[in-house]
């Protein structure tokens, strides 16, 4: 079902920012064995796939932060576990990543704006984005997006809107007439803070985190969100 707290005019967006974990791919499996292994490196117990999930979304160092708990305050310990799991994940990060079905057709969908022009798309991850372009190009998603950014591309992450905005000055494209895409409060509070219109989906890994920060449009499935641009 398409949750609509405020609509939007689908012929005037002119450019769609999509987030990449749990939105555009479901990485969930290869991210649970990569912090898990990063875990045992530094000789600490391993964490339930479910909890892992959850810490998904605000990069790397708070993902291995949140999983260490009350040693996040440990700095050696941190840099010792990320390290450990950039490295880990780097070389597998395509083992079991695959992307959500009718993802694709969404996307070629979407890319074809109702008055005929083509829509701009981007991805703006807080991957790395190094692991993030090697992903989106060897899973088939490269032909669809004209930039890929992580998030190292920046000197902040999202919710920051430094990425959105570079993102829409390189495009020629004004706040108002563009969206983003994510399943997270990170995604909704980076469109905010960059003007642009929102919207959640509840497939990915955070939906409990929109509770508390909805979206313009809520969809449940990538038909839904294909249709709701079209």
């Amino acid at each position: 079902m398409i949750h609509v707290r405020r609509s939007f005019d689908p012929n005037a967006i002119r450019f769609v920012i999509f987030d990449l974990d749990g939105t555009l791919i479901d990485s969930r499996l290869d991210l649970v064995h990569s912090v898990n292994a990063a875990l045992r490196h530094i000789e600490r117990p391993e964490l339930p796939a479910d909890v892992i999930a959850s810490y998904v979304g605000d990069g790397a160092p708070i993902l291995i932060q949140r999983a260490l708990g009350g040693e996040a305050s440990n700095e050696e310990l941190v840099r010792k576990g990320l390290q450990f799991f950039l490295s880990y994940y780097r070389e597998h990060k395509l083992d079991h990543t695959t992307v959500y079905g009718g993802v694709k057709e969404g996307l070629t969908m979407i890319q074809r704006a109702a008055n005929g022009a083509p829509r701009a798309m981007a991805v703006l991850s807080n991957k790395p984005v190094g692991p993030s372009r090697a992903i989106v190009e060897a899973l088939g998603l490269g032909r669809f997006f004209a930039q890929v950014y992580g998030g190292n591309s920046f000197s902040t992450k999202k919710p920051n809107p430094e990425g959105a905005r570079k993102l829409l000055e390189e495009n020629g494209v004004r706040p108002e007439h563009a969206a983003i895409v994510g399943d997270s409060y990170v995604d909704v509070e980076t469109g905010r803070n960059a003007g642009m219109w929102t919207v959640a989906v509840n497939y990915g890994f955070a939906p409990h985190t929109l509770e508390n920060c909805p979206p313009d449009v809520q969809v449940d499935t990538p038909g839904e969100l294909a249709q709701l641009f079209a």
